[in-house]
């Protein structure tokens, strides 16, 4: 019977030991290979190396994001992804994998994993890179990677038209139906669309929507602070003269995208 091979990648020594151990007690007849959790170490691996059965993958590793590795790696393996964040924060990426562990992984949630992993494991890689999306997830990472995001706007002052870039501009809120561009030197201006298409045409590596009202650039978020029943309140700078409150889900992917 051929050996299956998994393999941790993990950027935190800690949690790559525990679930090495887990592992080895859940399945000592498996090979586990651990390393490193860096995106260029990972890859390497993969290029010199037989694709293992398995992976368990950290969701953000020491140089960036785990989906940069998958787009240059493309493993053909079974993914199971591993983070510390809840299960609001990883409900886009389950589509993509077999399963997801919240760390500290524990014991039976390992196990669901796994056996999850031998119910597919008799499927051909193709059918079920097919059937687990990573196919469409590498190709909206490439859309991701070639889509050209809006750099300017055209505002209407009151005697004049001219323009703003996007770089300048720190955030963006709406108020009674209207959408105002908060720039870098704390003036507002006008601008003729709704935040939910800014949130199509913006680089979502630099803007992030807080809640209904605003979108926010990481440069512009100064701290963040709890608030009432799980939310948080987020201060900006240029300073905006309400609250800025975002509820505990978005928190989760705030604190993902400002880490990524």
């Amino acid at each position: 019977m051929t050996k299956i091979k998994a393999v941790i990648i993990e950027d935190e020594l800690p949690a790559a030991r525990l679930l090495d151990k887990q592992l080895r007690e859940l399945r000592p007849e498996w090979e586990v290979t651990v390393l490193p959790g860096t995106i260029e170490d990972s890859v390497k691996w993969f290029a010199e190396h037989p694709h293992p059965d398995i992976l368990f993958l950290d969701i953000q590793l020491t140089d960036g994001n785990s989906f940069i590795f998958i787009e240059q790696a493309r493993p053909q393996s079974m993914i199971v992804f591993t983070t510390a964040y809840d299960e609001y924060a990883v409900r886009a990426f389950t589509v993509n994998s077999i399963d997801y562990l919240l760390k500290p992984v524990h014991k039976e949630r390992l196990e669901s994993a796994i056996q999850k992993f031998e119910r597919f494991s008799g499927m051909g890689k193709g059918e079920l890179n097919k059937l687990l999306g990573i196919e469409q997830l590498l190709h909206s990472f490439a859309e991701r990677q070639e889509k050209q995001y809006r750099t300017r706007f055209l505002i209407s002052g009151a005697k004049r038209f001219y323009t703003i870039q996007v770089g300048d501009i720190a955030y963006f809120y709406s108020l009674d139906k209207v959408t105002f561009a908060v720039t870098k030197d704390g003036k507002a201006h006008v601008v003729d669309l709704p935040l939910s298409k800014l949130e199509e045409q913006l680089d979502g590596r630099v803007f992030f929507r807080v809640n209904r009202q605003f979108i926010l650039s990481a440069d512009s978020i100064r701290n963040i602070q709890h608030y009432f029943n799980g939310k948080a309140v987020v201060s900006v700078w240029p300073a905006y003269e309400g609250t800025i409150q975002i509820s505990r889900e978005r928190m989760t992917l705030l604190k993902m995208w400002l880490n990524s």
